[in-house]
């Protein structure tokens, strides 16, 4: 692949792929680093895991990293961003990772084909994909099951305005896996239902095999809902809670994207508790993208 913007646009095999590639990365299996690349990350949205997540794992690789902020770039004079991927492709850039709060800020700069254009990987596009947590995720769980088919895989809370939602489910899916959808009824897009189907949050909660909480997204929900949002209610409502956090089967895990609204989406003790991936969705992270970016040809 020459580009890495949306992981649903990647075959099964090529996914798997991917996957074992990362674990075999994470196990030892070294890399050359005696070509040399050159990469930029572009982030016009805040971020802390993906980034320097971004950033350990071109390290890794023994890749050159040239350092732009979009904040001080001639974006802010009003530059395209096909333009400013053109220029670092004209200096001697191979690839360029951006996070954008465009939804498919991707589509038009792909559609150009221009041979002035890097190399693109999607770091998360407003609400629509963020393909790179969506596969240490799927390492994530492999690691721990060695399998995608016949798991019960619960995504809660705000779905609405979760890229990570939106990128898990339909893969997911197409794994094998039977997923279900809960949180404020209001924040559940009907489109989710070609992937699952929204439930009650203690529905069948003890027959859950992967738990996978999403932060509530307080920068891009209405100021209406801002308004009346009450961190205890949801918290009592969709949050993992302990007596919820029992209710689990002793194989299920808990994930979530991170960053995390301690005693909203999850009770802060159990944050790292023992049967929670969180901190570990954080390392394997470094290994998906490292095997993303290498996989990576002109």
């Amino acid at each position: 692949m020459r580009n890495f913007v949306n992981l649903n646009l990647l075959s099964n095999d090529a996914i798997m792929d991917l996957i074992n590639t990362a674990i075999a990365y994470k196990h030892g299996t070294k890399v050359p680093t005696n070509v040399k690349h050159y990469v930029a990350n572009l982030f016009f949205e805040n971020s802390t895991r993906t980034h320097a997540s971004f950033q350990m794992a071109e390290a890794r690789l023994g890749w050159e990293q040239i350092i732009l902020d979009p904040q001080t770039s001639s974006t802010s004079k009003g530059e395209t961003l096909s333009d400013t991927l053109k220029t670092l492709k004209s200096i001697g850039v191979d690839t360029v990772v951006v996070r954008h709060s465009r939804n498919d800020w991707y589509q038009p700069l792909l559609a150009e084909q221009s041979a002035l254009m890097p190399r693109l990987v999607n770091a998360g596009d407003g609400n629509g994909q963020h393909p790179s947590q969506s596969l240490l995720d799927l390492v994530t769980i492999y690691e721990e099951y060695g399998h995608f088919e016949g798991l019960q895989i619960r995504i809660v809370g705000d779905l609405a305005h979760s890229r990570v939602a939106r990128s898990n489910a339909e893969i997911l899916q197409r794994l094998g896996a039977t997923v279900t959808f809960s949180g404020p009824a209001h924040w559940y897009p009907t489109s989710f239902n070609q992937f699952g189907r929204y439930v009650p949050m203690d529905d069948d909660f003890a027959n859950v095999d992967v738990l996978m909480l999403l932060r509530v997204q307080h920068e891009r929900i209405s100021s209406a809902d801002n308004e009346t949002f009450s961190v205890d209610e949801y918290h009592r409502l969709y949050g993992l809670n302990q007596a919820r956090y029992d209710r689990l089967k002793k194989t299920a895990i808990v994930m979530h994207p991170a960053p995390v609204n301690r005693g909203a989406e999850i009770a802060s003790d159990l944050v790292e508790a023992n049967q929670s991936r969180i901190f570990a969705q954080m390392t394997n992270g470094v290994y998906a993208r490292m095997a993303i970016l290498n996989n990576l040809e002109d």
